[in-house]
């Protein structure tokens, strides 16, 4: 059975380092964040089932990580902080997190907690749903795992790198506007720089190509994108 991967965003390392310790004594796979400015590309690259996430941090504090982390993944995200008043869980809540553990804590707690969501979330408590899946030629994008299929090939995706995949693969071969792009992708467009959704969509690009996925996306000309099936994958 694969290892649960745990994201530690915690500035006290003592702690932070105790934690790690304690929680790879029950086999999780766990790091912790390493530089403060780059906490988003590290939990990205990461891709945690959990995130252990402190409010008091460099540069910007929890509240701030974990919006930007909702953009990127559904995964449980459990705040762990010294600060316990009910606002502070109110505000934990309110940005994205789903559980709140008060320092000091005891350890058994936290590994409770930690077990409990990982079981609701990918264990026998989890809802059992029918997958969701879009499927192109012999490409299968799965969107609850965020993953695309090919054969034996399984391509890991980002969120915005699966709903960009999902409009292109629900409306080929029809062009998916730039305007309908920008709606799904960000909920804030008047702060989206005009090259942000070029360098995605680049991305999207890449990924497949490294994959050795033929099928492409297409830019037209003053109208927006589409999904290009390539003949050996139909």
């Amino acid at each position: 059975m694969p290892q649960h991967r745990i994201f530690i965003v915690e500035d006290d390392r003592k702690i932070a380092a105790l934690l790690a310790d304690t929680l790879r004594k029950y086999q999780y796979d766990v790091q912790i964040v390493e530089d403060f400015d780059r906490v988003l590309d590290e939990m990205k690259a990461f891709d945690p089932h959990l995130i252990l996430l402190d409010i008091n941090l460099p540069t910007y504090d929890g509240y701030y990580w974990c919006r930007q982390f909702r953009l990127e993944t559904t995964c449980p995200i459990i705040f762990i902080s010294a600060r316990s008043g009910e606002m502070d869980q109110v505000f934990a809540l309110e940005n994205g997190g789903d559980d709140f553990i008060t320092k000091p804590f005891h350890y058994e707690i936290v590994l409770a907690k930690i077990r409990s969501h990982l079981r609701r979330t990918y264990g026998e408590y989890a809802l059992k749903t029918e997958e969701r899946t879009l499927k192109q030629g012999k490409l299968c994008l799965y969107l609850e795992r965020m993953e695309l299929h090919l054969g034996n090939e399984i391509i890991p995706l980002q969120k915005k790198e699966t709903t960009i995949l999902e409009l292109l693969f629900a409306e080929h071969p029809k062009v998916v506007t730039r305007e309908k792009l920008l709606e799904e992708l960000w909920d804030d467009q008047s702060f989206v720089d005009e090259n942000t959704l070029n360098v995605n969509m680049t991305r999207v690009r890449k990924k497949l190509a490294d994959y050795g996925i033929k099928s492409t996306l297409e830019t037209v000309r003053g109208a927006g994108y589409k999904f290009v099936l390539h003949p050996e994958e139909t």
